[in-house]
């Protein structure tokens, strides 16, 4: 099952432009799977066993990872089972896909954490714009708040992606789809600065990555995330954070100046305008500007 499972895997990038993000999930979502049908003692060793494979092994299997607090965990892992069954289906290893017709649990559907705009403008201010790291920092901050980038884009940018004098950023997204994405001033400001600095921290090798980190390598996921909690807690914000709330933050802001739903689906670069619909809730601040403006009741007489 292995070589069955890497093939599988070799498929979804070659042919389907899958993120190795994604293979990596899919692939691990696969082997729980099997790790389920063994602790049934349903038979999973070869690819013959996967033909006597039933829909009610697939349900058992998604009911037992389901989590409320992981909604798009548990329909990614159903996903993987229904690709890879499809999969085997099309090679003519198997006849039929097992997980044909079985649907995810319904779970509560959680809206998107987003920053207050004073929020965004502290974290933004926060990194130290006379060091190296710190303008770096400052430089990142801004170009995922101001361009909604997901933290694999921005990481994955090129000093050649960047272009200054259009104040935009070319960006390989899930799928492997290009997309252009503005930036404003203050992005532009903080990377700019960042460029005139990053000599100081590249090292022989460094090639072209954007962001760099302490060694001169490419900076990384997980050192985005690791600087972003550090600034959390120096402006003393009294919650969790991660790359991904800055994204959330640049849609729900974007959406609340009066920004039009498909446009910020573009710059997103998210496939489906349902995904997209997950910002058109409102704080309670403009809820309660909207009340005061529009009911009668809520409005303060004339005097005189």
């Amino acid at each position: 099952m292995d070589g069955l499972v890497a093939d599988f895997g070799r498929y979804l990038e070659a042919e389907r432009g899958t993120s190795k993000h994604t293979v990596a999930a899919y692939c691990a979502d696969l082997w729980l799977f099997f790790a389920f049908l063994a602790d049934k003692n349903v038979r999973c060793e070869t690819v013959g066993d996967m033909g006597h494979i039933e829909p009610v092994h697939v349900r058992g299997f998604v009911a037992s990872r389901f989590s409320v607090n992981a909604a798009a965990s548990n329909a990614r892992r159903l996903s993987a089972v229904k690709m890879y069954f499809r999969y085997l289906v099309r090679r003519g290893l198997i006849e039929h896909n097992p997980a044909d017709g079985v649907r995810s649990p319904k779970t509560p559907r959680m809206l998107p954490k987003f920053l207050t705009v004073d929020e965004a403008g502290a974290l933004m201010s926060a990194p130290p714009p006379d060091t190296p790291a710190g303008a770096r920092d400052r430089a990142i901050l801004e170009i995922l708040y101001a361009s909604g980038l997901r933290v694999s884009e921005l990481v994955g940018l090129n000093l050649r992606d960047a272009d200054l004098e259009y104040r935009a950023v070319r960006v390989l997204g899930k799928g492997a789809k290009e997309r252009v994405v503005p930036f404003g001033s203050k992005a532009d400001e903080a990377l700019r600065r960042w460029l005139e600095v990053r000599p100081k921290m590249a090292r022989p090798g460094s090639g072209d990555a954007m962001f760099l980190n302490q060694r001169g390598g490419r900076l990384m996921r997980r050192g985005v995330a690791r600087m972003i909690d550090r600034y959390v807690l120096l402006t003393a914000m009294s919650r969790n954070i991660s790359p991904h709330v800055l994204r959330h933050s640049f849609a729900t802001h974007m959406l609340g100046a009066g920004a039009d739903l498909r446009g910020i689906q573009e710059l997103l670069g998210h496939v489906s305008l349902s995904t997209t619909q997950r910002y058109t809730h409102v704080t309670v601040d403009q809820l309660m500007r909207v009340y005061d403006q529009a009911h009668p009741h809520a409005q303060k007489k004339a005097e005189g």
